[in-house]
Formats: C-alpha cells, structure tokens, sequence
C-alpha cells in the first residue's frame, strides 16, 4: 500500500499582500479550494509564521505520492493555473515528505 505523502509549500507574501493580509488570503484560499477538491487530497491546513505573517506554509496531506504529482502536474496546465503568483515575493519552496515508521 502506497504511503500517504505531506507537502509543505512555503510562501513569502510580497510588502503589498503582507500590508493587506485578507485579501491575501482570500487568493490563496481560493487556490486552495482547488487543491482540496483534487483527487487523492486528503486535506489542506494554511499556517502562519507568528514572527513573520508574509510567511506561509501550506501543509498539504495526499494520498500517494503519484496523487501529489498529478496535482503538480495539473498546476502546470492552463486548466490549473493560479492567481498564487500575484500574491508572492517569490517562487514557492516545496518539500515533500513520507512517515518514517518506527522513529
């Protein structure tokens, strides 16, 4: 059985989107409707960095790896593509991680 998969996909928000924080969010909510509606999401949570609140993390929970990368695909057609960008300093950072069983 395939291994569930969480992503974490740092965001920086730009001067502008940090100084109006609601519509910030209100892009990447909208972003993320998307992602929790795709198949194998099995959830999303947004956090906010307490000393830095232009810092996000999406933490992103997937079925399988294999879901992951079909929604990374999906982001990279006309079909997904977002309105993320005009909120960010800069390209997402994202790292992908397993359970390590037994630690």
């Amino acid at each position: 059985m395939p291994s569930t998969v969480t992503s974490l996909l740092e965001l920086t928000l730009t001067p502008e989107a940090a100084a109006d924080p609601a519509s910030a969010h209100a892009v990447v909510s909208q972003v993320l409707e998307a992602t929790r509606a795709f198949d194998g999401c099995l959830g999303c949570d947004v956090l906010v960095d307490v000393d830095d609140p232009a810092h996000l993390v999406v933490l992103e929970r997937w079925e399988s790896l294999e879901h992951d990368d079909a929604y990374r695909a999906w982001r990279r057609t006309p079909e997904g593509a977002s309105r993320l960008g005009e909120v960010l300093a800069g390209p997402p950072r994202l790292t992908r991680s397993t359970t390590a069983e037994g630690v």
